[in-house]
């Protein structure tokens, strides 16, 4: 545990450095981040929202969708508030026990990489479903409980300033004052099997959906799935993309400027995306959006 003074008083925790380096991205980085957080937070809110109160979506896609919405949801209301309280306030800290707990949830949030290939499901069983997603749960939260246990048990011999905005895993390990070796080894493969498996899942899959869309004797309809299929393949690079170049990249070649960029689109750009690409622009969804709307006004009105 890191002890330091601060106006004759005493913390224990960790300062988070940020973008302090250059002040003059505060303000902008703070109302941008703010913006985000708002819509991220509302377009996840309405999937979870339809999915549970309008019976025709009650099908496996919609039942994988909102479990990968609540988890961005857990992921950016964990992360963002830490980043914008650091961005305006004065105090850039956050104590040991938040950290762990952050720690853990960036850990956690590792089970959507999991939970993706699973969306072109069209056909589940009920019973599959729930196992497939209790799976997921169930593996995301022993990663974070492997991931935050080995990194918060590494001495840190009085090293405190953390140069991120949140504390990340990497982040932590060039932290620490002894040899990492064996906690890279274990990222790296945990990395892998989270990472580089479900990338090379879903880009199999694309090969078969492209394959067949191919046959579609409609120029029309080829054109609409691959604007569909070319959507959903932007989400997933940018979201596997920086996360490979965040955790599997060398500790030797780690500029923490450009993985604070990285760990912005990862904890932000992405949340952001999901519902938009995958969800809200769907005919059944904006059915529901506006079934729910009209209930919602009619029962204002009586």
């Amino acid at each position: 545990l890191i002890s330091f003074n601060s106006n004759d008083s005493t913390f224990s925790g960790f300062l988070l450095l940020g973008f302090s380096n250059r002040p003059q991205l505060e303000t902008p980085l703070f109302v941008l981040i703010l913006i985000v957080y708002f819509l991220s937070f509302l377009g996840n809110g309405t999937i979870i929202l339809l999915s549970w109160m309008d019976p025709r979506l009650h099908t496996p896609m919609y039942f994988f969708l909102s479990n990968l919405s609540f988890m961005d949801l857990c992921l950016t209301t964990c992360t963002v508030p830490q980043t914008l309280a650091n961005l305006q306030g004065r105090v850039k800290t956050i104590t040991y026990g938040g950290c762990c707990v952050l720690l853990a949830v960036m850990a956690y949030d590792r089970y959507a990489a999991v939970c993706r290939p699973l969306h072109y499901l069209a056909i589940v069983h009920p019973q599959l479903c729930l196992w497939l997603v209790l799976t997921a749960w169930f593996t995301g939260f022993g990663n974070s409980v492997l991931q935050t246990a080995l990194t918060m048990i590494l001495p840190l011999c009085g090293r405190n300033q953390l140069d991120h905005f949140f504390c990340e895993v990497p982040v932590m390990l060039k932290l620490s004052c002894a040899d990492t070796s064996f906690n890279q080894a274990e990222l790296f493969t945990v990395s892998v099997f989270f990472l580089v498996v479900p990338l090379s899942l879903i880009l199999l899959s694309y090969g078969h959906i492209t394959r067949a869309v191919l046959k579609i004797k409609s120029a029309q309809g080829r054109q609409k799935a691959f604007g569909t299929c070319g959507s959903h393949l932007m989400v997933v690079v940018i979201f596997f993309g920086t996360l490979i170049s965040m955790y599997l990249q060398p500790p030797s070649s780690y500029s923490q400027d450009v993985n604070k960029s990285i760990a912005l689109f990862y904890t932000l750009v992405t949340p952001l995306l999901n519902p938009l690409i995958y969800t809200l622009r769907n005919k059944e969804v904006k059915g529901a959006l506006r079934r729910l709307l009209r209930v919602t006004m009619d029962s204002r009105r009586s």
